[in-house]
């Protein structure tokens, strides 16, 4: 019998095809002979203590000038999926929070989803390296500006940025005497209402914030070094930022055997720890990106790895 593998995800139409993670995702369960359902989150609901969904499968072509057809529409029960992947990207919202409890619901139905719901409620992408604090940087959260200001003092170049962005979206570099750092500090604090993170500037940044790949506690042995582009502190791809592929060092190695028993243990089967120089910056889990790019590069397969451990599970 086909498997069944369901999708949270944003919209199908709006991902690019040649980046998208979930989308090679898509297509390595389509060779293998999956049906693959897609899902929005507009299409979950829960009824009588059950979750169902509206779902599309759909058949899909890697070539972008061939759209990618949708073949026929169902209303199904979570549960009755062999597997779920929650996809969805980011902002970690209300809405986000409550798809992870109807996720869990499905999940006690007999679904295996991936990443395990109550897991991604646990893991916040920018505070959970703290759990960590031989692998990171100094780090301070908090809604307090004098601590921010002593933090400055402290380390005299640093990095402040929301808890629930991603893309590089709303990252400050400041320096001391910054006359704009009162400013920032209101702005990204609500003025005190709303908790940030600080850590010390990296000057190891211009050589590439690294996207290191975990599958059930493994490590893609390559990482994507994202390099900012020139008049830029971020290197996010999404901010302008290149790619370069590199083989992990000692040190990487070293900080993935510190997380990822911890995220093989709480059921993150597919991660992306962000290395920075010698230091641990994030640990993503809703859904981590640079597959494509790194199978590209080196002639990798990760989406195969990832449904080969996602079938020892079932």
């Amino acid at each position: 019998m086909k498997r069944q593998l369901g999708i949270v995800m944003d919209p199908l139409e709006a991902i690019q095809r040649k980046k998208d993670t979930t989308f090679a995702m898509m297509l390595e369960a389509q060779k293998r002979g999956w049906d693959i359902h897609v899902i929005e989150l507009d299409d979950l609901y829960l009824l009588d203590g059950e979750t169902f969904a509206r779902s599309r499968t759909v058949s899909l072509s890697d070539d972008a000038q061939q759209a990618c057809c949708y073949l026929e529409e169902h209303e199904m029960r979570l549960g009755a999926f062999d597997v779920v992947l929650m996809r969805k990207d980011p902002p970690f919202d209300l809405e986000y929070l409550y798809a992870t409890h109807l996720l869990e619901i499905a999940e006690s139905a007999g679904a295996l989803v991936v990443n395990k719901p109550q897991s991604l409620r646990d893991v916040n992408e920018k505070l959970y390296a703290s759990w960590f604090p031989q692998c990171i940087p100094p780090t301070l959260v908090s809604r307090n500006q004098d601590r921010f200001r002593e933090f400055l003092a402290e380390h005299r170049r640093i990095v402040i940025k929301p808890l629930d962005g991603m893309g590089g979206a709303s990252i400050f570099v400041v320096s001391e005497n910054d006359p704009n750092f009162s400013v920032i500090l209101e702005v990204m604090t609500e003025h005190g209402r709303r908790s940030v993170m600080a850590q010390r500037y990296l000057p190891e940044i211009s050589e590439g914030d690294k996207r290191i790949l975990v599958i059930n506690g493994v490590a893609v042995p390559y990482g994507l070094a994202r390099i900012p582009a020139d008049g830029e502190s971020r290197g996010n791809l999404a901010a302008g930022g290149s790619a370069k592929g590199v083989a992990l060092s000692e040190r990487d190695h070293w900080i993935v055997q510190q997380v990822a028993p911890v995220l093989k243990a709480k059921g993150l089967l597919f991660a992306g720890l962000d290395v920075i120089g010698d230091y641990l910056t994030e640990i993503n889990v809703t859904s981590p990106t640079c597959a494509r790019e790194l199978d590209a590069l080196f002639g990798l397969n990760i989406a195969g790895t990832f449904l080969d451990s996602i079938e020892n599970y079932l």
